[in-house]
């Protein structure tokens, strides 16, 4: 299993176009992707602009398949818009080792 995580923040008063975004994205990867086994979105409970992703991917191929799809395509474009702030942007990949699933 490959655990993706990524974390950027929203622009101000880029909320809706945001969220309109996020749930088109969430609804492509369902749909599209039977590798991708979890894909939640989180919001900073402190600081609402601030996202965190938290992907689990089946394998390498799943990313690569998530990588390549035209709805994470789509959504690069609204970061490209200035719905997000693109500097703010980190994304880091790790091999899972041990978990409790529940």
């Amino acid at each position: 299993m490959i655990t993706v995580t990524a974390g950027f923040r929203i622009n101000e008063g880029k909320e809706a176009e945001a969220m309109a975004a996020i749930e088109k994205l969430v609804a492509g990867v369902n749909r599209e992707e039977p590798g991708a086994l979890m894909y939640t979105w989180h919001r900073d409970i402190k600081d609402a602009a601030q996202i965190l992703v938290y992907e689990v991917y089946a394998d390498e191929e799943a990313t690569k398949v998530h990588r390549a799809s035209e709805h994470l395509a789509e959504f690069q474009k609204e970061f490209a818009s200035g719905v997000f702030d693109a500097s703010s942007v980190k994304i880091a990949r790790f091999e899972r080792i041990a978990a409790i699933d529940r």
